[in-house]
């Protein structure tokens, strides 16, 4: 009968997540100078020297963030309206009259000024911005040195 490694992988220290799916595909192959004790046909390794890969995987991400600090529907609905009489030729003064005069309050509660709509405008280009560039930048993972260490059982 010829002993091999396969089933040791569970009583083995891993390091790192893949091992174990690239070590079993080299791991089975006999055992030179092992004891062995047969039990119904099949054989249990008693000592054994087993190879161990060993490697550093880096993943970079900045979409760690809370997502869940969106824009309200209410802040939407100013934002696009804004951009619409924005769209029209109306200037921040003229914008923030009409929504006073229709009685639109800011998401605090207040009455708009030509510098409420301005940060409205703004503040939503920023945080698309902020979005595009940074949160959602794609990073290539890192794969550090493969070291293949030896492990007695």
């Amino acid at each position: 009968m010829v002993n091999s490694r396969c089933g040791i992988m569970d009583s083995l220290k891993v390091q790192s997540k893949f091992s174990r799916s690239l070590l079993s595909s080299f791991a089975c192959r006999p055992l030179q100078n092992s004891r062995s004790i047969p039990a119904s046909n099949k054989d249990i390794v008693l000592s054994g020297i087993i190879p161990h890969l060993q490697f550093t995987l880096e993943i970079k991400s900045n979409n760690l963030n809370y997502q869940g600090n969106t824009y309200t529907k209410y802040q939407q609905f100013l934002y696009d309206l804004c951009k619409q009489l924005q769209y029209k030729g109306y200037g921040y003064r003229r914008i923030a009259k009409m929504f006073n005069k229709w009685k639109l309050q800011t998401p605090r509660g207040n009455t708009f000024s030509n510098g409420s709509i301005s940060s409205i405008l703004k503040r939503k280009q920023q945080r698309d911005n902020r979005i595009q560039d940074k949160r959602n930048k794609v990073f290539s993972p890192k794969l550090g040195k493969l070291k293949i260490t030896y492990y007695d059982y």
